[in-house]
């Protein structure tokens, strides 16, 4: 009887592992655990937006221009964590099969992922999925100090179904907005509008030149007097 119950209790035990895993594997890949993808935010939105149809009153049109207020550049420009919560703990992370996944990274360790991708270049080269430049469209930082567009990795991820990264294909990473590839673009048009304005001086001044100096070349010279001859006239 003993050897009976004990070998039930194994059954039960690799009955309860499979399903954990099977059930590890679903939660896998779903989309609810993109990075990206927030489907809880949708739904808190459909719910304002319900709440607001209810609420909705008529509104006179008075004829006043009303003052909106602009965004601040410093909160355009403010870096911030995508999914600052971990996951929910599956059955097989419960039961030890499975590491759990890591925690959340801190704002130090944020800093030495960002330093590495400056390191790298990533926000110099174009994006690693669409092959264009950053230039002012959102962007994002894998805890693999990989960058993305936002719009990209939200596809990529739509497409996978699972969080796994385009280049390393690490899983469940952590995901930060950054303005790195705006602030390079910024500049390379901030250097090109310079460039030109500087080439259109320096073009200027130079006709000045032509016209009140004389060449050292003996041809030039000479034409150049012909020419101040021919446009002086007698008072």
């Amino acid at each position: 009887m003993l050897k009976n119950k004990g070998h039930s209790s194994k059954k039960d035990n690799l009955a309860v592992n499979a399903v954990a895993l099977q059930d590890h594997i679903l939660h896998d890949l779903q989309l609810r655990n993109l990075s990206v993808a927030d489907h809880s935010k949708t739904q808190v939105q459909k719910k304002e937006n319900k709440s607001l149809k209810r609420d909705t009153k008529a509104i006179i049109d008075t004829g006043l221009k009303k003052t909106t207020q602009c965004p601040k550049l410093e909160d355009s420009e403010k870096e911030y964590v995508l999914d600052p919560k971990p996951p929910p703990l599956t059955l097989a992370q419960k039961l030890g099969l499975i590491g759990p996944p890591p925690p959340p990274l801190s704002s130090d360790e944020w800093e030495k992922v960002k330093q590495r991708s400056l390191l790298q270049g990533d926000s110099v080269q174009p994006c690693p999925i669409c092959k264009e430049e950053f230039e002012l469209r959102p962007q994002v930082l894998l805890s693999c100090s990989h960058v993305f567009h936002k719009a990209c990795l939200q596809a990529f991820e739509k497409f996978t179904n699972k969080k796994t990264c385009p280049l390393c294909r690490k899983n469940q990473y952590q995901t930060r907005v950054i303005h790195d590839g705006a602030r390079l673009f910024r500049i390379k048009c901030v250097t090109r509008i310079q460039a030109y304005w500087r080439g259109c001086v320096v073009r200027k001044w130079y006709r000045n030149l032509r016209k009140t100096v004389p060449p050292t070349d003996a041809k030039l010279r000479k034409k150049f007097f012909e020419k101040k001859t021919q446009d002086w006239k007698p008072a």
